[in-house]
């Protein structure tokens, strides 16, 4: 069933409107590292803004574990978003009860309150409802671009929208999140053919639900990271004393039958006899990894033979990282692998970098733009390859039906 967007979002210039965004970014003294998640909402705020909207906007960042902690604080990241909407942006040290209700009653029409780190909250991520209702209580509707945080149900995302609704608001989708369904879903239900699923990270009982939704709808499956070890192995390659998910060996044999020549493993690997920023590194073919070598990421012939794969994709779906890519000399094949769907993309193909370690090696490497879409969600986007439900956005009103309004507002 379709959920409700902001195009569907009947509020009226003034209405307070609850924003849950995903702003858990990077601090540095005091400051924001990188803004990338923050870029991301200001589509969606600067339309409700422009409305006349007044915006409660809702956040975690890292884990406090359900008391305050000065390090997670949400302050720098206001100011940041100030910074970045070019206007004063109002903060919260409170994220519920009166002291907030008040500041978010005091907003003029087009101004945003940023309230504390929603995490402080014991009941935040146990989706307590009593926590969820006072969230709910910000404002007259909730609008969810967060969609890092989409597969989780916590009292700010799925508590949340079910509490709006309770009380006759609406809950919708917002602009970030409504686009990465798009991509993500119509890259599963109706790609361009051929698509091409590229999957790296570590544990093959990890992504198995991914693996297996991939060789039910992609042509090709490419295969790197250490995921391919535990193939090695069961394909019965030495593979060192390389990482090895122990418990997915069998898992690896039955997918590799079930796949026959859609999946495409490595065929040659980088190596050493240790992972490290100063490794010395040498290539070998996949059947000549030696007892003491440690498999850092895919060699030259593997990202070759990718390229060709990824040149003839109309979809292609990168989940994963093909190596140690954080580290230089263990980068070059997850590098290799962004610049060949980059130049898929400039040549017709939909391009998906799903969040995480994907995302972040395609910003490093410059090539953020040259995708179709680069997900902001890693967990978010890995429970959606695998088809399972994102309780953050099943909470969400339903395209059908009229809403009503609050009562008393």
């Amino acid at each position: 069933m379709r959920k409700k967007t902001l195009s569907d979002l009947a509020a009226r210039a003034g209405d307070r409107i609850v924003v849950r965004v995903d702003f858990n970014v990077p601090l540095r003294d005091g400051r924001v590292a990188d803004d990338t998640r923050i870029e991301r909402t200001l589509p969606t705020l600067r339309r409700l803004t422009a409305a006349g909207a007044r915006l409660v906007v809702l956040s975690h960042l890292g884990r406090p574990g359900g008391r305050p902690r000065a390090e997670a604080s949400l302050r720098p990241v206001a100011a940041r978003l100030g910074e970045l909407l070019g206007e004063e942006v109002r903060f919260s040290p409170e994220a519920t009860g009166p002291e907030a209700l008040a500041r978010a009653r005091a907003l003029a029409p087009g101004e945003i309150l940023v309230a504390e780190n929603t995490r402080f909250l014991a009941g935040e991520t146990r989706n307590d409802p009593e926590l969820a209702a006072a969230f709910a209580a910000l404002g007259q509707h909730f609008v969810n671009d967060a969609f890092g945080t989409a597969h989780r149900a916590h009292a700010s995302t799925a508590g949340l929208a079910l509490a709006m609704r309770a009380r006759g608001g609406e809950a919708v989708a917002g602009l970030l999140l409504e686009r990465e369904i798009r991509f993500l879903g119509d890259a599963l239900e109706d790609p361009g053919r051929p698509f091409v699923a590229v999957l790296g990270g570590a544990k093959v009982s990890d992504k198995i639900a991914v693996i297996e939704k991939m060789l039910a709808r992609a042509d090709r499956v490419l295969v790197g990271g250490a995921m391919a070890n535990t193939f090695f192995r069961a394909l019965g390659l030495e593979t060192g004393r390389s990482l090895v998910d122990e418990d997915g060996v069998e898992l690896a044999a039955r997918l590799m039958d079930r796949a026959g020549d859609r999946m495409m493993l490595p065929v040659d690997c980088v190596v050493s006899p240790r992972i490290a920023p100063d490794a010395v590194t040498r290539e070998v073919p996949r059947a000549e990894v030696g007892a003491d070598d440690r498999i850092g990421d895919i060699g030259s012939a593997t990202r070759r033979m990718f390229a060709d794969q990824l040149k003839q994709a109309r979809t292609i779906v990168w989940n994963g990282p093909m190596g140690v890519s954080e580290m230089p000399a263990f980068a070059g094949g997850t590098l290799a692998v962004a610049r060949s769907a980059a130049a898929a993309t400039a040549s017709g193909a939909v391009t998906i970098a799903g969040g995480g370690d994907s995302a972040a090696a395609v910003r490093a490497a410059g090539l953020a733009d040259s995708f179709a879409h680069v997900s902001t969600g890693g967990g978010a986007s890995l429970a959606f390859l695998a088809g399972k439900p994102l309780p953050g956005v099943e909470a969400l009103s339903d395209a059908q039906g009229t809403p009503r309004r609050p009562a008393g507002e």
